[in-house]
């Protein structure tokens, strides 16, 4: 997520050339400066969703994480022995 809206705000729409001395056509000029008008629109809503999509993300990593914690440290106060990350119990 933080990859594609960093690219998101590095390239903007508006860089896309749409004056008339650029495209040499009035009207097409005018036209593609609409629908670059809309495409920007629609980029700027999706960067927003983005932004919540990571935020949301983000609290659940953190969430899972404090979940994960507590459930380690209920154990160790539990007194059961508790093997370390990665290991697979079943081997010893």
């Amino acid at each position: 997520m933080n990859g594609t809206l960093e690219e998101v705000s590095r390239r903007k729409v508006t860089d896309i050339p749409h004056e008339s001395s650029e495209i040499g056509h009035g009207h097409l000029a005018s036209t593609l400066s609409d629908f670059l008008s809309r495409w920007k629109r629609g980029v700027d809503n999706l960067a927003k969703d983005g932004k919540e999509i990571r935020s949301r993300l983000t609290l659940s990593v953190n969430a899972y994480a404090k979940a994960e914690q507590d459930a380690h440290q209920h154990v160790v106060q539990s007194g059961t022995t508790v093997t370390a990350p990665g290991t697979d119990p079943g081997a010893h």
